[in-house]
């Protein structure tokens, strides 16, 4: 296995500071030199070299090479990486989770019925067959067009039914099925996220997921590590971070920008959840940086990475 993850190593290394997508479908690739704030997108995120903190609400998940783990819903989280040893950069891979694609793996498996409840986060080990799986599909970049859409598939579906046989396979059940806790929580987070600069009451939420007020509060804690609030609260500080980074605007005017009434709550709030006011922050990441050259061989189904707030 060894082999075959110096190998997948090497392929990455061509990727970006940032998530760089490889003209697969679903599948991205990292090559990141130090931490990195962000919002995941469901997907199976698979640790190449290097290790990651990963922090989800009050959850604190570790990572070391040949790892994986299982992303069921968006989720911002805040993390930190390192590599190896010095010099050497954290590598990763992910690929984009389709629920009709698990559906239709666990159509062929016989497996028909509702998934049970599942544990949202945990960090298990990447076994040969899965490992040998991700190096056979990201063999495939570069290849001719008509090869990758019969082969990348197929890989995919492989790769999926090894997560499916170890430990995090339920949460890949559950988004197949769309009545299932996590997939009905997945309803509300989808709101949040259209309406973040939004106040909003958990009531209608519950509502809108099919659940009493306090099975939601239980169940979108179970899935996110966070409650509602707090939820929102994270995906506005990112998203107020990336505009204070990357666009010339005020904390002040960027408080209100992603809902926020008072500007001082929003400077104790980012200081809290950053570790400085946002003036401070941003000062650390101010120097000139070249933008990211575009994916190897980007296409329109090419798998999406996390929303991300790069530090250089």
């Amino acid at each position: 296995m060894e082999k075959a993850l110096k190998e997948l190593r090497a392929i990455v290394m061509r990727a970006d500071d940032t998530w760089t997508a490889t003209g697969l479908p679903r599948v991205a690739m990292v090559r990141a030199e130090a931490c990195s704030d962000q919002v995941y997108h469901p997907m199976v995120h698979l640790v190449l070299q290097g290790f990651k903190s990963l922090s989800i609400g009050e959850q604190i998940l570790r990572f070391v090479p040949a790892t994986y783990f299982v992303v069921p819903v968006d989720l911002p989280a805040l993390g930190q990486v390192s590599g190896d040893a010095p010099g050497e950069t954290y590598l990763a891979l992910s690929l984009a989770l389709d629920p009709g694609v698990i559906a239709a793996v666990l159509a062929d498996l016989g497996e028909t019925d509702d998934a049970g409840d599942g544990k949202s986060f945990m960090v298990s080990a990447a076994g040969p067959e899965l490992i040998d799986a991700w190096l056979r599909m990201m063999r495939l970049i570069g290849r001719p067009p008509r090869e990758v859409a019969l082969l990348a598939p197929m890989i995919e579906r492989e790769i999926l039914l090894r997560v499916l046989q170890g430990a995090q396979g339920n949460m890949l059940r559950q988004l197949a099925h769309p009545d299932t806790r996590l997939s009905q929580v997945r309803r509300a987070i989808d709101w949040i996220r259209g309406h973040v600069v939004e106040p909003f009451r958990v009531e209608p939420l519950a509502a809108m997921a099919g659940m009493s007020v306090a099975t939601f509060y239980r169940h979108f804690r179970a899935v996110t590590a966070m409650t509602p609030i707090q939820y929102q609260k994270r995906l506005r500080l990112l998203k107020a971070r990336r505009q204070l980074l990357f666009e010339p605007h005020n904390a002040a005017s960027v408080a209100f920008s992603v809902g926020y009434e008072s500007a001082s709550q929003f400077s104790r709030e980012y200081a809290r959840m950053f570790g400085m006011p946002p003036a401070r922050d941003v000062a650390r990441f101010k120097a000139p940086r070249v933008p990211p050259t575009v994916s190897l061989s980007a296409g329109p189904e090419s798998g999406a990475g996390p929303e991300t707030t790069s530090r250089r």
